[in-house]
């Protein structure tokens, strides 16, 4: 039998790396931007169309390469970082393994200009496919930029797996903003489609931090330092009343690189144990720094896990310095036994001859045993005369009172369903209505958020959702991923009732909301919960997006549990439940009615 086994051509070996390193375009930005770090920049501008599938270029203002370098930088495993295996333990720089740039070259149109301060001209070198098709001197700016155009080009499959230009815009603007995070320090910008998203100039992370996700973020930081002998740990960790929903603004980079660390987020999260709404995620934005020699990075090619050689240690350090932290800026409650509480600080003193005693008055004639019974029996005064006969006329003004009552409601037939039955609130969180058989139990939150569903669900098809102006429109600034989202949702989101628009750079401009919506809405609230439900679902849930955003508002619009409500008003709420296609379920597939039959309740009384 002859041999079968032979080596991979590199260009088929660099377009399966290409697989593991780039994803998605957001995979070639943060390799690009990453090279630009290393290389010393301090000025980094990205560009961006179609969501990165057309084309992505960083330029940088760093040291350059020579021609070798130049041309040497795209074959595998080419690297400036290492030399040796033990370098690996020694990592400073965001690359090391000599994949990114050979993977990229494999899967689309590459153009790299280059030149070094010391250098007359530089190198303009043109790749695709992995061929090198062009490589001439050029006059250019000392730095770097490099263009990837028609990513997949040669790999159609992959690039029909790609999302949407507003999802892959999304991806991009997350990896974008990690950088921007992790070196304050460094000017960044962002254009897409020729418009500038983020403007970012060298400043402190504090600044960095409002600058990237809006200037509300102003009064939602907490400082986090804490120096030890294992790490050195400073940054931001957000107030607990501001905690979200979801995931996404939560950062950890570990000497400066961001990773996704689910057992260091539990110990941020156990430190807030006790003031942190249920479900809530609250933000931070920590760097730890620590010896390279004690983690090991080299895990998987995006570079985004690490192993710890103490990884106790470094929870607990940081679990202590969260809870510290928060405890410091009095997020946390505290008893402070030093302070009086009595009624002297209440009242102010005054000086002893202003204070006026109180004068006494009393009758000397009172005798609280007159009007007793002929005998000398005492008698109370609080008790009536005709105390027997107090049960017989309250039981009578009852008895009237509901004779009254059933009377109109036979009248107008306002407070009865249309099965002519009056319902009633029970506890404020169910309806009981009367039936043939028996009654029927209506959870009051759900049934209210079956109907708004559907009603939400039919005006998104017929894209004729009811509106109600507001008195004064409110602006909502987002940050760039969330802004690229609700520009993505905007017609189903006006769809929906709401009158929006974009409004300058990042913000929209809320004028009107759904008419079902309560009365004395926060229009800004209302649509960033939309916005943090919608995401949250989105990684839950399955679901066509129209349809996880009528869910959504349903369920912040529906009554809630406690509520009390008029006769009328549950019997419009029964009569438009069983007019929807399902009344019987909820949009958590729990059920909204119980029903109990005369049968039921006579076998419960006879056992």
């Amino acid at each position: 039998m002859s041999d079968i086994i032979q080596l991979l051509p590199d260009a088929v070996a660099n377009q399966i790396a290409a697989g593991e390193v780039v994803q998605r375009p957001a995979s070639a930005v943060k390799e690009l931007i990453e090279n630009a770090i290393d290389a010393g920049a301090d000025k980094i501008r990205l560009i961006v169309k179609d969501g990165g599938k057309s084309l992505i270029q960083v330029i940088d203002n760093g040291c350059g390469m020579s021609v070798t370098d130049a041309r040497l930088c795209f074959e595998r495993h080419a690297t400036s970082k290492i030399r040796k295996a033990e370098d690996l333990f020694a990592i400073r720089t965001m690359g090391f393994r000599g994949e990114a740039l050979a993977s990229v070259a494999a899967i689309a149109h590459v153009e790299l200009k280059t030149r070094r301060v010391e250098d007359e001209l530089g190198t303009r070198i043109v790749i695709e496919g992995s061929d090198v098709v062009r490589q001439e001197p050029e006059a250019l700016p000392a730095g770097t930029s490099i263009s990837i155009k028609n990513l997949f080009y040669n790999i159609p499959a992959r690039r029909n797996f790609l999302k949407s230009n507003p999802v892959e815009m999304r991806h991009i603007v997350d990896e974008f903003q990690r950088m921007a995070l992790a070196y304050p320090d460094v000017f960044f910008t962002l254009h897409s489609e020729d418009q500038e998203l983020f403007h970012l100039p060298g400043e402190t992370l504090k600044q960095r931090i409002v600058h990237v996700f809006g200037n509300s973020y102003n009064q939602r930081l907490v400082p986090v330092q804490e120096e030890t002998t294992i790490i050195n740990l400073n940054g931001f960790i957000g107030k607990p009343e501001y905690a979200k929903k979801t995931r996404g603004e939560q950062y950890f980079f570990v000497n400066n690189r961001f990773v996704k660390d689910p057992y260091l987020n539990h110990a941020v999260v156990k430190a807030y144990e006790g003031i942190l709404p249920a479900d809530s995620f609250p933000l931070y934005v920590l760097f730890i720094e620590i010896d390279p020699a004690k983690i090991d990075i080299n895990v998987h090619p995006t570079k985004t896990e690490i192993k710890y050689e103490d990884e106790r240690a470094i929870y607990a350090i940081l679990q202590s310095a969260v809870k510290r932290s928060l405890g410091r800026y009095n997020i946390t409650p505290t008893l402070d036994f030093n302070q009086e509480t009595g009624f002297s600080q209440m009242i102010s003193p005054k000086p002893l001859e202003e204070i006026t005693p109180p004068s006494i008055t009393f009758n000397p004639d009172y005798n609280p045993f007159e009007g007793g019974r002929s005998g000398g029996g005492r008698q109370s005064a609080a008790i009536p005369q005709q105390w027997d006969t107090l049960y017989q006329i309250t039981q009578k003004s009852q008895s009237e009172q509901l004779d009254l009552h059933g009377s109109d409601a036979a009248h107008s037939g306002e407070h009865m369903t249309s099965g002519g039955k009056r319902p009633f609130q029970l506890h404020n969180r169910y309806i009981v209505s009367q039936i043939h058989s028996g009654f029927i139990l209506i959870d009051q939150h759900a049934a209210h958020e079956r109907i708004l569903f559907e009603q939400f669900r039919q005006q998104q098809e017929s894209r004729q959702g009811a509106s109600q102006q507001s008195l004064f429109p409110q602006t909502v600034t987002l940050n760039g991923s969330d802004f690229q989202l609700i520009t993505d949702l905007l017609p189903d989101i006006r769809a929906l009732g709401f009158q929006i628009r974009e409004f300058g750079k990042h913000t929209f401009v809320v004028e009107g909301i759904p008419a079902d919506l309560t009365a004395g809405v926060n229009e800004r609230e209302v649509l960033e919960r939309l916005l943090e439900d919608y995401k949250n679902n989105q990684a839950q849930l399955k679901l066509p997006r129209h349809e996880q955003l009528a869910r959504s508002l349903a369920r912040h619009a529906a009554i809630k549990p406690g509520m009390v409500l008029e006769a009328g008003d549950m019997a419009e709420l029964i009569d438009r439940l069983f007019a929807c296609e399902m009344p019987n379920v909820s949009l958590n597939g729990k059920p909204i009615i119980l029903t109990f039959t005369l049968r039921e309740l006579t076998e419960r009384f006879e056992r």
